[in-house]
């Protein structure tokens, strides 16, 4: 089956993560699976003296030794690191079981994320990550700035990814970017299908900034058929600004977006755009694939 995974690292963020995968998990039925990963750029693999390009005019035994002395630190401090590791899926072991999800799966990689979350495409269901990991502070909502790999992220894995900011509270009110594209048509019918909000009394709203209401009648009737609550919405000026203006507004406590396409907003977590769209967001982001 499936897993949520949550991408847990030793920031502030951690605790929220947690949240978000376990009322996730819950929703979905779906297991749930820790994952932290030893970053290979911050804890390179210990290197053999051989190995290490130390340049000067050591003499040759002053110079083997100070190689040795160095591998030891670098050994030491992976180890270090990885015990690290291990207790920070420990306390998010408990963090989940505390939000009900007792039997949690913990993994730990040493590598690079994209890459160990590539491996784990097959056995993904949603993706859960923080905006902002430990190198930026963790959960601070007014954060500017993204974390180094929610984009490389995004960019790379085919599920949908949870992108948590600040504290978790359940959503009450979804909001929708629409443009009536093929990649927001199967967004309407992925949340339609998706027992995530069903069910709840979290209320959509359908928004669409620019341009016509083509496409709106319909995906409207699409989720009022699945039981949901639909509000519709027409704003003009710049994207960007004016879904963060709506989303304040109207008090939404999630934004939901497609990450494919050519259009301004299917392109708003892809390229160059990423950090305008999250830079000022002070609500999760689920986008989806």
């Amino acid at each position: 089956m499936s897993h949520v995974i949550a991408c847990i690292d030793g920031s502030t963020a951690a605790d929220s993560i947690c949240d978000h995968a376990a009322w996730a998990a819950g929703r979905l039925n779906a297991p749930l699976m820790l994952l932290h990963v030893l970053d290979e750029a911050r804890y390179p693999g210990t290197k053999s003296p051989s190995e290490t390009n130390l340049s000067g005019n050591l003499g040759l035994g002053a110079r083997e030794t100070l190689l040795t002395e160095l591998a030891d630190l670098d050994a030491k401090r992976n180890r270090l690191a990885l015990e690290q590791g291990k207790a920070t899926l420990e306390a998010a072991r408990a963090r989940v079981a505390a939000d009900g999800v007792p039997d949690p799966v913990l993994r730990q990689r040493h590598g690079n994320l994209v890459e160990a979350l590539k491996s784990l495409d097959d056995d993904t269901r949603l993706l859960v990550i923080g905006k902002q990991g430990v190198k930026h502070g963790g959960a601070e909502p007014s954060g500017g700035e993204v974390g180094d790999n929610v984009e490389r992220v995004v960019r790379a894995i085919h599920k949908p990814v949870l992108i948590t900011v600040g504290e978790f509270r359940e959503p009450k009110s979804v909001m929708l970017a629409f443009d009536n594209s093929a990649s927001t048509r199967t967004g309407v019918r992925l949340l339609a299908d998706s027992p995530l909000f069903k069910g709840t009394p979290c209320q959509l709203h359908l928004v669409k900034v620019n341009g016509d209401e083509e496409g709106l009648d319909w995906a409207t009737q699409c989720l009022e058929n699945s039981g949901h609550t639909v509000v519709t919405a027409r704003l003009e000026g710049e994207v960007e600004a004016a879904l963060h203006q709506y989303q304040e507004e109207q008090g939404i406590d999630l934004i939901v977006m497609g990450a494919y396409g050519h259009s301004r907003i299917r392109e708003l977590l892809i390229g160059s755009t990423t950090d305008r769209m999250l830079r000022n967001a002070r609500v999760p982001h689920l986008i989806l694939r």
